[in-house]
């Protein structure tokens, strides 16, 4: 078994009890434009949600788990389009709160999904779409091991008009 337990943090299933969290970061618009959410979520629609996140990766293609420190969720980490065939999924990860980012929480939590997607799930590799001005991100990503592989030019429409995309991959040595 896999350990999803870091130094300092820890990654773990979401239960019913991250409504409220999930509530707020969905529902954040700082957060839309790297989410590529348009439209605000209900507390309903993420019950909901929470009802059926035990689903497995296999069966939904995705797996959401919350970035935890001392037992409070700081943030999700997200493997998806899961294709076990090709053996590959994409990284997504959301730090909510600022002060919480560059203190290593997010170099851990990619390290801990890595390991996981890597070892435990036989992906070969795992890749991340960043957005070209997210400096921060493309830098963490990098710093762990990500190259980047391509850029997509004007992929993701803003209120400033279309911004590029930067493709990361990691392919298992």
């Amino acid at each position: 078994m896999v350990n999803l337990k870091g130094e300092h943090i820890y990654l773990r299933a979401l239960e019913p009890q991250d409504l409220d969290f999930i509530y707020e970061l969905e529902n954040n618009t700082d957060v839309w434009e790297i989410s590529g959410t348009i439209t605000p979520y209900s507390r309903h629609v993420l019950r909901q949600y929470l009802d059926n996140a035990h689903r497995d990766i296999y069966d939904v293609k995705q797996l959401r788990l919350c970035i935890c420190k001392r037992n409070k969720v700081l943030g999700l980490i997200d493997l998806f389009d899961f294709d076990p065939h090709n053996k590959r999924a994409g990284i997504g990860i959301v730090i909510l709160d600022e002060k919480n980012r560059n203190h290593g929480i997010g170099t851990e939590a990619i390290a801990l999904i890595c390991n996981y997607g890597l070892t435990t799930l036989g992906l070969r590799q795992v890749y991340a779409n960043v957005m070209e001005d997210n400096v921060s991100s493309l830098h963490l990503f990098k710093k762990m091991g990500f190259v980047e592989v391509g850029t997509k030019k004007d992929w993701i429409r803003t209120d400033e008009g279309f911004k590029n995309e930067v493709l990361l991959q990691k392919i298992k040595s």
